[in-house]
């Protein structure tokens, strides 16, 4: 079998995930948005965002591989990276689908160990999160990603799934996506904890502060979207954060 060994990542997740299975040598290209760990930046071509990238930069590059993701990256950019080299495409939706990711590069790249073992001590957090929050009931919940117009996390979302896993019922699980909805009018009484994510849009203590204002009932919190919604590697270290959510949103 053929293992690439010139591989451009596209999502940032994915990428953060390719270092912590010992791949960093073979990552060539990288998107602007692709922060973890820190040094990438100034050591790896970056070639554009997630939406848009400089095709010439990419073929340039001679990769084996170009990894994508059916949300992060449009289909149009996808046909033409088609054009470049192989392009790999994730499709996460849930947990078990991003365990099923890291098995995946563990076999593409041949680094089946590392694989195991990440995956195994992300099913141990869960594990320890499970016990330690056992008992305790959902919140009904409300995550908001972005404001102008404000939009929130429902259904058929990684951020979702994450948020059952932890107890966090959303309010929103009717709908679909990352829809819109009216601040005035979309959110009732029975609101226990609202979330507001630091990505996309960088909310900040002084949006944590005018929601507290407008809903004095709920535990409004400020929360690190990374946790949220970044699959892969990282997810070794939500769990452990979604209990000190859990805990911060039961007090007064």
């Amino acid at each position: 079998m053929h293992v690439p060994k010139r591989i451009v990542s596209l999502v940032p997740s994915q990428t953060e995930l390719l270092c912590d299975l010992g791949l960093e040598p073979s990552l060539v290209g990288i998107t602007k948005f692709c922060v973890h760990p820190k040094h990438l930046l100034s050591d790896k071509q970056v070639v554009g965002g997630t939406k848009q990238v400089h095709f010439d930069k990419i073929k340039a590059l001679q990769p084996d591989i170009i990894l994508c993701n059916k949300e992060e990256n449009t289909q149009e950019m996808i046909e033409v990276l088609e054009t470049i080299a192989p392009v790999h495409i994730s499709d996460i939706h849930t947990l078990e689908d991003c365990l099923e990711l890291i098995h995946m590069y563990g076999n593409l790249f041949t680094v089946e160990d590392k694989a195991g073992k990440l995956v195994a001590t992300i099913k141990q957090e869960r594990l320890k999160f499970q016990e330690d929050i056992k008992g305790l009931a959902p919140l009904k919940t409300v995550y908001f990603i972005w404001k102008h117009p404000w939009m929130v996390a429902a259904n058929h979302t990684f951020i979702n799934n994450l948020m059952q896993e932890a107890l966090f019922e959303n309010l929103f699980q009717n709908l679909e996506r990352y829809p819109e909805i009216d601040l005035d009018k979309d959110i009732d009484g029975q609101v226990e904890v609202i979330m507001l994510s630091t990505e996309p849009f960088p909310f900040k203590d002084s949006h944590v502060t005018d929601m507290k204002n407008k809903f004095p009932q709920a535990k409004v919190l400020l929360v690190d979207g990374e946790l949220f919604s970044w699959y892969g590697s990282r997810l070794a270290k939500s769990f452990e954060y979604f209990k000190a959510l859990r805990f911060e949103s039961l007090k007064g």
